[in-house]
């Protein structure tokens, strides 16, 4: 269950409550409507279907159903998933119900109760046996660990598509060099396929994240029952293997009052989201008139209402907001979970609209970044030219004079000294003669010159992880393999 409901619905009468028989006064319409659920969790109808199915076989092996019995609840379980929509979510579930004053799926308060009440409409009190050892409790949960499952599969889809996006623009500009920054302020040149590259690790990471929540999320909790497990001979473990989950839950209490792993799939994906802001946030620095490293093609850009000049990032932008929109889920829903004692409490709800709000973020954002990032348009002489600029030679110059046996701290020293002549001079140390270098160390000799380059810079870092051409090659061939 999760969510308000909706204002419009009107409060339904006690005989239509699954829970009616211990009450003697009719449900507050504005509490009625604000406890209902349905509006959120109909997502959630093709695993409750799903896990109804395997309780069903379950029953049959505890004595409480027999195999006709079964096949009847299986027959009717099969047509209420056919009622969905094509694109596997209902647009309108569950469908109305004809004949006056029989109870209708839409006056369920939840999806669990919308699926059963279709069912005892379909196939009569049959229906109702199908409760029989089992709670919304953990029936909800199982619910959202088949849905975690998926998702989790989807999104580690989606992470691997914009992995694989980078590594093919990395692989297209392994010779490309750039200034790399720290503070935002060029410090030394790198190659644009390592900086590339970069993103892939942490979306490696991320995918990791993914998989290992999905890892913990394959634990059947049906059969734990409402908090004390089910007072019917159910084999757990014969249930769980039949719902592909790796094993049975061990404790029915922690089963049906944690939902660690959804927390686990939410903060996977708000780091994701973090990696894939700082991404997007570079796209839009990129693409912009002072950088001009690079360019989206229209197709991928917004324009102005105003300003016909414009040319707008706006996904990219878009992107970079809903990191936070996603981290807000995170939230969300750790303080729902602060504090609440053993077991089941109403406050677990609240906790779908938080999970299917950020893997539709998520899943989203992972696409979205995967387009830009195939359509970006790289300009390499602007990125070669920024790379000599500021000074970012001044590190090679220094561990020069470290390998010819000055104490770095010195070297540091020294060429800080020649910068702030070359500054004064609107110069590049590049560009000064050996007479010039050697005023400031005698240390400098003509080979020098071979380092004061790009390229020298970039291939003196020649070690694991760094960003000589062969290092980036190499790094390059270790993940497309």
């Amino acid at each position: 269950m999760g969510g308000t409901g909706q204002a419009d619905v009107k409060g339904r009468a006690l005989s239509e409550q699954p829970w009616g028989g211990r009450f003697g006064e009719e449900p507050d319409p504005l509490i009625d409507r604000f406890t209902r659920s349905i509006a959120i969790d109909s997502r959630l109808v093709r695993e409750d279907i799903a896990g109804s199915r395997a309780y069903a076989k379950a029953l049959v092996g505890a004595g409480v159903l027999t195999a006709e019995e079964q096949q009847r609840i299986d027959e009717a379980l099969q047509e209420i998933q056919a009622e969905m929509s094509p694109g596997g979510e209902a647009e309108s579930f569950p469908p109305p119900l004809a004949g006056e004053g029989r109870v209708g799926a839409q006056t369920a308060e939840d999806i669990h109760m919308a699926v059963e009440q279709q069912l005892i409409q379909k196939i009569g009190p049959l229906g109702g046996k199908l409760h029989t050892g089992r709670s919304r409790n953990d029936q909800v949960v199982v619910d959202e660990r088949l849905y975690v499952k998926s998702a989790g599969g989807q999104l580690t889809t989606a992470t691997q598509g914009l992995e694989a996006a980078l590594v093919t623009r990395a692989r297209e500009h392994v010779d490309t060099i750039m200034p790399g920054y720290t503070h935002t302020q060029r410090a030394q040149p790198v190659l644009l396929a390592h900086h590339l590259l970069a993103y892939v690790e942490m979306l490696r990471r991320d995918r990791g994240r993914l998989q290992d929540a999905v890892l913990r999320a394959d634990v059947s909790p049906l059969g734990a029952g409402a908090l004390a497990g089910s007072g019917f001979p159910i084999d757990r473990v014969a249930l769980a293997r039949d719902l592909g989950f790796a094993r049975a839950s061990a404790n029915s209490l922690d089963a049906v009052a944690d939902r660690d792993f959804i927390l686990e799939l939410i903060s996977a994906c708000s780091i994701a989201m973090i990696h894939l802001s700082r991404l997007c946030g570079e796209i839009v620095l990129w693409t912009s008139a002072e950088f001009s490293f690079a360019a989206l093609p229209d197709s991928l850009a917004s324009g102005s209402s105003m300003m016909p000049n414009k040319k707008n990032p706006c996904a990219a932008e878009l992107v970079r907001a809903k990191s936070g929109r996603v981290a807000g889920d995170l939230m969300n829903l750790l303080l729902v979970l602060k504090g609440l004692p053993l077991a089941y409490n109403r406050d677990l709800q609240e906790d779908k609209e938080a999970l299917f709000d950020a893997v539709d973020t998520t899943l989203a954002c992972l696409q979205v970044t995967a387009r830009l990032v195939q359509g970006l348009q790289f300009d390499k002489e602007a990125m070669r030219a920024a790379a000599l600029a500021g000074y970012t030679l001044a590190t090679e110059a220094a561990d020069y004079l470290s390998r010819k046996g000055m104490p770095f701290r010195d070297a540091h020293r020294v060429v800080g000294q020649i910068v702030a002549r070359a500054i004064y001079a609107h110069r590049g140390i590049e560009n000064f003669s050996l007479d010039e270098l050697q005023q400031f160390s005698p240390l400098f000799s003509a080979d020098v010159f071979d380092h004061l380059t790009l390229e020298g810079a970039l291939q003196s870092r020649d070690v694991l992880g760094g960003t000589a051409p062969d290092r980036v090659r190499e790094a390059l061939a270790s993940v497309e393999t």
